[in-house]
């Protein structure tokens, strides 16, 4: 069955052609490929504690990243692309199937992508652990996270694909305010006995990431 699908792609351009790097991927980059099938979205982001550049682009399935149009585009990028991509570093690429989705009830719920920080949980969980895992995060994990108003949603995905490290589960969750992550809904979510129970064993070890959203959301073309 297909799954939505998300490409969490980060990338540092130095800083003397920074300028140049965004209007690149805000008038090329991404425009490209939202004239492809299968790609419905992408947002853009700035890592709040460093230099990097996030884009997270939203697919029908994982079956975009196949046709023989975003092949072309990735396989034959101009002159300008080549020298933009040959030039950054911290360059991360990640393919994510959703498996789940949590949002606030009520006056507070709205669409993830209008939230103005997302939060990036990955894990590396041993295949003969991922059960508890997932029914740890879902059952007890998610829901006191909830209880911050601020916490808008929460979107897991199971990683199929990625690089550098060999994450296998992805978290992005949509937070109105960065002080969301300082709440008293976030340090129950951490305290819980079963948080502890996984967190006393060695493979429980996350990998956080905080992005503020900048520019307006592109749409799929066509």
């Amino acid at each position: 069955m297909s799954r939505r699908t998300v490409l969490f792609s980060e990338m540092t351009p130095d800083a003397s052609w920074e300028q140049d790097f965004n209007d690149w991927y805000d008038t090329e980059h991404i425009p490209a490929r939202m004239k492809a099938p299968g790609f419905t979205s992408a947002q853009r982001y700035r890592n709040v504690d460093g230099p990097a550049y996030l884009a997270i682009y939203e697919m029908e399935s994982r079956d975009a990243l196949s046709t023989p149009q975003y092949k072309e585009i990735k396989g034959n990028p101009g002159e300008r692309s080549r020298r933009m991509l040959g030039g950054v570093s911290d360059f991360t690429r990640y393919i994510g199937e959703e498996i789940g989705y949590w949002h606030q009830d009520g006056a507070r719920a709205s669409s993830p992508f209008d939230a103005q920080f997302v939060y990036a949980v990955f894990f590396t969980v041993p295949e003969a652990r991922s059960d508890e895992f997932n029914r740890w995060y879902e059952q007890d994990h998610i829901p006191a996270l909830l209880e911050c108003e601020d916490w808008l949603a929460v979107r897991r995905f199971d990683i199929v694909d990625g690089d550098p490290q060999r994450f296998t589960h992805l978290a992005l969750h949509y937070l109105a305010k960065r002080e969301a992550l300082e709440s008293d809904a976030r340090e129950k979510a951490r305290g819980t006995p079963w948080r502890a129970r996984l967190a006393a064993e060695e493979w429980f070890k996350g990998h956080y990431c905080v992005f503020e959203k900048i520019g307006q959301r592109f749409l799929a073309q066509g």
